[in-house]
């Protein structure tokens, strides 16, 4: 697949060397069979500017302060969204108690509601200062998008939100035919789908606008 690719880079590069424009190169490797995504990757790798020879665009690269950035940033954001839905089901739990609970349980989600509190107070405005902080490095260098930790990241978290939503819609539908439905549940159930839609739907939203940039 690598030499593949590297084939790909070295004819687009030839045959703008040759003075080809680049709807002739896209057209020409669109009936060869390649995929337009590996097409526009390839074309987009050499800025279009009138030069003898064909400028290569500056490339991402990984670096490990790039790396610490984007996981203190997706662990922030995890570790703050886990915990805001624990505090919401302890106030839910404390709304509409089970009439089974003893004292004991009562106190357990008193301790939970102060450890997901501290949490919330302390991993969302962490996520919040990264975020800011990466948001102008992707202003002064927008290559920088094409980070492959940050779509690695990005995708990940995407499909733990969509495992989130399916499990609770899944989780849903089972209480529903069941006959099991209560408030407490269906609130429990509301609160988990709006955190990982929300989520789910901010980086979906900002990968589809990239592509439209590219």
């Amino acid at each position: 697949m690598a030499a593949a690719t590297q084939d790909l880079e070295l004819f687009v590069r030839d045959a703008l060397a040759r003075g080809q424009s680049r709807s002739v190169i896209e057209t020409t490797l669109t009936q060869a069979g390649w995929p337009p995504e590996q097409i526009r990757a390839a074309l987009s790798a050499y800025a279009d500017l009138d030069f003898p020879i064909p400028v290569p665009k500056p490339r991402p690269y990984l670096s490990a302060r790039e790396a610490f950035l984007y996981l203190v940033l997706f662990a922030s954001l995890y570790w703050a969204a886990w915990h805001l839905g624990s505090l919401v089901f302890d106030l839910i739990n404390r709304a509409w108690p089970d009439p089974a609970s003893d004292v004991y349980a009562f106190r357990r989600v008193g301790e939970s509601i102060r450890w997901s509190t501290a949490s919330v107070i302390i991993a969302f405005p962490v996520f919040l200062f990264v975020a800011r902080y990466l948001g102008k490095e992707l202003a002064r260098n927008p290559v920088k998008r094409l980070s492959a930790v940050r779509r690695w990241l990005t995708y990940l978290t995407l499909f733990v939100a969509a495992a989130v939503l399916i499990g609770d819609m899944i989780t849903l539908v089972y209480n529903l035919l069941g006959g099991e439905l209560t408030i407490r549940f269906v609130l429990k159930v509301l609160v988990a789908a709006i955190i990982a839609g929300t989520i789910f739907g901010y980086y979906l939203t900002d990968l589809r606008r990239e592509e439209k940039e590219a």
